[in-house]
């Protein structure tokens, strides 16, 4: 595997791995390491890592000229490593990765894999840049049908992927986390001394520019006992905390530091409903893997037993309706998402059905048990393909 950051702190990268891993295969990463403390190689439970040494000022989310040489000497950097480690498959996570992938695996005549963690080149940052980034697409769309084998997060970009650029039909596999058995718990009230009858509608995760800011308006509109906790902190924190201060809802809004993972669904558990309220568009665009995300907030939401009050994107809005597990609201409007706050979390017969619907759907089939199963397949059908191809009778 190949990916343009750090491995051991990528979920969705050592997920996949130590699923490999447990099925009987050994698997290297070829990652970014900024800490150079840290050893060139090291084994973190069983997944052999190489390092890529970069200095602090890498910064990999631009498209700007001199980003492209800090690219390029990456993409030398990575394909050397790759074609110096002993392997049968090349893993490509998300387009940054794919192109020394793609080098090495066309060099040594292996197959390839891309895992697309979103949909590529949509990002403002990028598209900016209309002639390298007509040059990147493409780019991309040849190395994807060079591909043995695609792998993405959400059906919607499964689609958008093979319509822009071709290449096999990608596999869904969600970034799931492993079931676990949630604990009631009231963690988030005794943190923040609430009142044991205040109803909490909460979001956890990065604060970043997603929309975030209408769930403060919002505040104005939500009834007295009920209360919005943000739990995380990122680029639109401070604003965030002005947009309160001037709405005047310092009592309605709260934001707490995020927690360890190993104990989030522990806080998560002490909520009473979900938010995945994201805007699709900036000031400017529309960001079409914000409209065709799968967060893993939702899976966290539903593994705790929270429903989910969110915004009408196309993949969530999928799952919601599939296990009838939430409510999605139509409108980004303010006032609406204060009464559908309301409401949801005055339907207690409602949370309740909902609630059991998330417990079961998360224990039989919304869990990384399941998506890695068919992980294992994906990968058992490439072999099978190339045994085909490469071993003579």
């Amino acid at each position: 595997m190949h990916v343009l950051g750090t491995a051991r702190t990528d979920v969705r990268v050592m997920r996949e791995a130590t699923a490999l891993q447990q099925a009987g295969m050994d698997v290297s990463i070829i990652d970014i390491e900024r800490d150079s403390r840290r050893p060139c190689q090291e084994d973190v439970n069983g997944i052999h890592l190489k390092h890529i040494t970069m200095p602090g000022w890498f910064i990999p989310a631009w498209f700007k000229p001199w980003f492209l040489i800090k690219l390029a000497w990456l993409v030398i950097q990575g394909t050397l490593k790759l074609i110096n480690t002993p392997t049968d498959i090349y893993h490509a996570h998300d387009d940054t990765a794919l192109t020394a992938c793609y080098l090495a695996a066309s060099i040594r005549g292996k197959p390839l894999v891309f895992d697309s963690h979103e949909l590529p080149l949509t990002e403002p940052g990028v598209t900016r840049w209309r002639l390298l980034c007509f040059f990147s697409r493409w780019l991309l769309a040849r190395m994807m049908s060079r591909c043995t084998g695609i792998i993405t997060v959400s059906r919607p970009i499964m689609y958008e992927l093979h319509r822009r650029y071709g290449g096999p039909m990608a596999t869904v596999i969600r970034n799931i986390l492993s079931f676990q058995t949630p604990v009631p718990t009231n963690m988030l009230r005794d943190y923040l001394h609430l009142n044991p009858d205040t109803r909490i509608a909460l979001y956890q995760g990065n604060l970043d520019s997603r929309g975030l800011d209408k769930l403060i308006p919002a505040a104005r509109f939500i009834h007295p006992g009920n209360v919005i906790i943000m739990m995380g902190q990122g680029a639109i924190q401070s604003d965030i905390e002005r947009l309160i201060l001037r709405e005047d809802v310092s009592d309605r809004v709260k934001i707490i530091p995020p927690v360890p993972y190993t104990e989030l669904l522990t806080w998560t558990a002490s909520a009473d409903i979900g938010l995945v309220v994201y805007s699709p568009s900036t000031t400017s665009t529309i960001t079409p893997n914000i409209q065709m995300c799968l967060p893993n907030k939702l899976f966290e939401y539903l593994m705790a037993g929270l429903p989910v009050l969110a915004s009408s994107l196309d993949a969530v809005a999928d799952i919601i309706r599939t296990y009838d597990v939430g409510l999605i609201i139509s409108s980004l409007e303010p006032e609406e998402i204060g009464r559908a706050i309301n409401e949801m979390l005055a339907d207690h017969q409602a949370l309740a059905r909902m609630r059991a619907n998330a417990l079961t759907a998360t224990r039989y089939d919304l869990n990384w048990e399941s998506e890695s199963r068919q992980l294992i397949d994906f990968y058992d059908a490439i072999i099978a393909t190339c045994k085909k191809k490469y071993v003579t009778p």
